[in-house]
């Protein structure tokens, strides 16, 4: 069994391997654990799909997170912002390469900026619609 039981679980519709590459290549201590696409046999996805990932697991500073792709005919519905990955960054150069790289190409909600104990903090829509939340306590 694994150490981490509750393992988030993100649902694309076609982004996922983009998705897994671009956490990887951006954010520090980020890596593709596992990126299987859809079998050929599969009679939930077409064969012009076949690139979609049925199981995705990107490991993000020790914690992993997995990733799937819907087939086209059964659409996922699109993320929003009532459910965020929170991440702690270690410190303020961690907390700037974080948000420079999900707010490329993506959506600031909030921040950066001070809350109560909280040093720095922003909500962040990334190019793929996760709303993430790094934090620098």
């Amino acid at each position: 069994m694994s150490e981490q039981r509750v393992i988030p679980f993100l649902t694309f519709n076609g982004e996922a391997k983009a998705a897994l590459e671009f956490y990887a290549e951006n954010l520090p201590e980020a890596e593709v654990v596992m990126a299987e696409p859809y079998g050929t046999d599969n009679p939930h996805m077409p064969a012009e799909e076949g690139q979609r990932i049925m199981y995705g697991m990107l490991s993000l500073l020790g914690q992993k997170i997995m990733f799937l792709d819907m087939a086209s005919q059964y659409p996922a519905p699109d993320f929003n912002w009532a459910s965020s990955l929170y991440l702690e960054c270690q410190d303020e150069a961690e907390f700037d390469l974080i948000f420079a790289a999900l707010s490329k190409e993506g959506s600031v909600m909030m921040g950066p900026e001070s809350v109560g104990n909280i040093r720095k903090c922003a909500w962040v829509v990334d190019k793929f619609g996760v709303t993430w939340q790094p934090v620098w306590v």
